[in-house]
């Protein structure tokens, strides 16, 4: 297959791990974070990590957008769907999952008679909305740059038709804010952060925002940034990429992901975001804290669309489970083993924490393709 298969071979993969062998060096330690859910996920499945030096390490940071999600936007949606019945909340099947106060979950509000449904897009609840006039649909939008034109072009649809029983609960975040406050601040949960050599850049969002928003991580945080795509011999280009820009001494924004991503991104989708979405003040991150400048909520020329002011929901800061460790992990302080609820009662069937919901999160990454490579061979 055309651009998949070619991505995947064994022996370019082989050729390449002996390249970085043979550029690092011996005496210095590299730590890489993947700022992508994807990279996470193709890192664990195709154990790249496996392939690369003892001394190059790559960290599970906050590219997951349903890990991220902070409990309290959860809880918003669960008390709207389960105080109105007579409506009809909608999301991505991830985000049904995603563990909220109380025990609760959108699919366990929807065991008490919430009417929750999954779509696979936000074209789909839009059609919902249609298809139902009699009734309130409400679409619980989640994701980062790469996720957000659908939902802006759902509203701007929804107003062209003056479809007035459709709205959307806008939880849209930015990932150049996300970067920053990783690399400036303390992590929110008081932990140390690790030392960052370099920013694996994530692929589907700079499809859209383009390689230029990330000039700052170089600039001001004196950080490689090396964009990259999702298959495993992408991720170890850009590994590659990133050694040799910490060698050189260089700080740069490099894109290896040539095939998709611009410099300048998708100026189509980019004014489609801009005319609909504005940026919130502050929006409060899993694991990062109250980030600045982070989020998007719905323009006010849009607000019959905007379910938080239509139904007058209120955002309320709801602290994590106590033993669960995600807000750790996602800011880099941890790993998923070492959570003590890791693969005993937090699996991905039973999930206590949201990096174990999503295949991109890294624990469920980790529980599904790393777990065993923890525990020691028989003799």
């Amino acid at each position: 297959m055309k651009y998949v298969t070619e991505f995947r071979d064994g022996v370019l993969a082989a050729g390449l791990a002996e390249a970085i062998a043979r550029e690092v060096e011996p005496g210095r330690d590299y730590a890489f974070m993947e700022f992508c859910g994807g990279h996470t996920h193709a890192i664990s499945r195709y154990g790249v990590a496996d392939l690369l030096p003892a001394n190059v390490r790559l960290i599970h940071g906050p590219g997951c957008p349903v890990c991220v999600l902070p409990v309290g936007r959860v809880d918003m949606a669960i008390r709207l769907a389960l105080a109105r019945p007579e409506l009809i909340l909608c999301t991505y099947a991830d985000c049904l999952r995603v563990p909220a106060s109380d025990g609760l979950s959108l699919l366990k509000a929807k065991a008490r008679g919430a009417d929750v449904r999954m779509v696979y897009s936000a074209a789909d609840a839009l059609a919902l909305a249609r298809r139902e006039p009699g009734r309130e649909v409400v679409f619980f939008a989640i994701g980062f740059e790469t996720t957000t034109p659908p939902t802006a072009l759902v509203i701007r649809q929804a107003a062209a038709e003056n479809l007035r029983n459709f709205s959307v609960i806008c939880n849209h975040v930015l990932t150049p804010p996300a970067i920053d406050g990783l690399l400036s601040a303390p992590a929110a949960s008081g932990l140390s952060r690790p030392r960052l050599d370099g920013i694996l850049g994530p692929a589907h969002v700079s499809v859209i925002i383009g390689s230029a928003p990330y000039a700052f991580v170089a600039e001001r945080h004196r950080t490689p940034v090396v964009i990259t795509g999702f298959e495993p011999l992408d991720v170890m280009q850009a590994v590659r990429m990133l050694v040799r820009q910490v060698d050189e001494g260089r700080a740069e924004v490099e894109n290896e992901y040539t095939r998709a991503v611009t410099t300048e991104g998708n100026r189509k989708a980019q004014a489609l975001m801009a005319e609909v979405l504005e940026l919130r003040e502050r929006f409060a991150w899993r694991g990062l804290g109250e980030l600045p400048a982070s989020a998007l909520r719905i323009r006010p020329a849009f607000a019959a669309w905007d379910a938080e002011a239509k139904f007058g929901l209120e955002d309320r800061p709801v602290p994590d489970h106590k033993s669960c460790e995600c807000a750790a992990i996602l800011c880099g302080a941890k790993g998923p083993t070492d959570c003590r609820l890791f693969g005993t009662v937090c699996t991905p069937e039973t999930p206590m924490g949201a990096c174990m919901v999503s295949s991109e999160g890294a624990c469920a990454a980790h529980y599904n393709y790393g777990r065993f490579r923890d525990q020691p061979a028989a003799p």
